[in-house]
């Protein structure tokens, strides 16, 4: 059974491990033993506080009860760019005309911002190889609405997912040799593991003004926004719940982020609270994303749940373990997928 909950400091070591096979362009969570203990030490710090103010990072593991082993890792940022400067570049136009010369010329512009400041991040989403499948992507990604939607005092009612960009099978970004080298004169791992620990450089080097693409290799121009196709599964699970890249990129390899109004997601608006009825039977239907209503113990799994009206749903007692309830005990729930209408 697949189980969501607070990362705990005994899960240091298989952070560490998570973080060796996470690949370039993972920012969040780089093979580096200081960036992991800061991220288990300020994970641990969010659970252990009632109220936050300001900046927090949720970190979730994915357990795997049976085999007692960590299968993957999502997390939320409450708040952005507070502490440290939250940079993106905002895609514009730029009309060039002359009607003397008969001219007219839309140009695409890239602009240094930091319009998303404050904004709650879904970040750190890596499933293990070996548990991609089942639908466990699904419930790593979605767990974090859940949470989101029991404790919504934490968060802002903006939400912003950044996707990771195109990189080559070398794990060579032809954005950053196309435009970031220029201004760094540091390859792209090397930029990108750098802002996972001090992002103080980014503003020192920067490029201030407005960019021409149309003056960047037609390499670098094409990757703009794309996706990067280990993240394609991710892309597509947020933007089924409502998230849609609305013209910001990664400063360094172009990746999209993704936006939306909390409120909007379908996990939050549509999930609800029930009651618990516990049954030895196994229990048919459709797949549902349950979660308890505790904080510092929160746990979320994906199961198939009887429902028997007035908001009563049986799971069995594994599955009530698991998600530290009992009967009678209020949880939330919500269709893992959108019902089709």
């Amino acid at each position: 059974m697949m189980i969501i909950r607070p990362i705990e400091s005994r899960d240091g070591e298989a952070l560490a491990e998570l973080a060796k096979i996470t690949g370039p362009g993972f920012t969040s969570l780089q093979d580096n033993s200081e960036v992991v203990s800061n991220k288990l030490a300020t994970a641990l710090a969010a659970f252990e506080q009632q109220e936050h103010s300001g900046e927090a990072l949720f970190l979730f593991v994915l357990e795997d009860l049976v085999e007692q082993k960590i299968a993957g890792i999502c997390a939320i940022e409450a708040a952005v760019g507070l502490s440290d400067p939250w940079y993106n570049y905002r895609i514009g136009t730029l009309v060039h005309a002359s009607k003397e010369l008969n001219v007219y010329n839309q140009m695409q512009t890239l602009t240094i911002s930091n319009d998303h400041t404050g904004y709650s991040e879904l970040c750190t989403l890596f499933l293990h190889p070996d548990y991609r499948h089942s639908k466990n992507g699904h419930l790593l990604s979605k767990c974090r609405f859940m949470f989101m939607a029991e404790f919504p005092q934490f968060f802002h009612e903006k939400l912003v997912a950044e996707m990771r960009g195109y990189s080559d099978k070398n794990g060579i970004s032809p954005f950053w040799e196309g435009l970031g080298k220029q201004f760094f004169s540091i390859d792209f791992t090397t930029a990108d593991k750098m802002s996972s620990i001090d992002k103080a450089f980014i503003a020192e080097l920067m490029p201030k003004y407005t960019l021409y693409t149309d003056l960047l290799p037609k390499s670098a121009r094409d990757v703009i926004a794309q996706t990067h196709e280990n993240t394609i599964p991710a892309r597509k699970l947020l933007e089924r719940e409502g998230m849609r890249y609305t013209g910001y990129i990664d400063i360094f390899d172009a990746g999209p982020t993704l936006e939306a109004n909390v409120n909007d997601i379908r996990a939050i608006k549509d999930s609800r609270y029930a009651k618990v009825k516990i049954s030895d039977q196994a229990t048919e239907g459709e797949l549902y994303l349950v979660s308890n209503t505790d904080f510092e113990n929160f746990r979320c799994t994906m199961v198939a749940v009887g429902e028997q009206g007035n908001n009563l749903i049986t799971m069995q007692t594994q599955t009530a373990q698991a998600l530290g309830v009992s009967a009678g005990s209020t949880v939330r729930i919500v269709p893992l997928v959108a019902q089709k209408r």
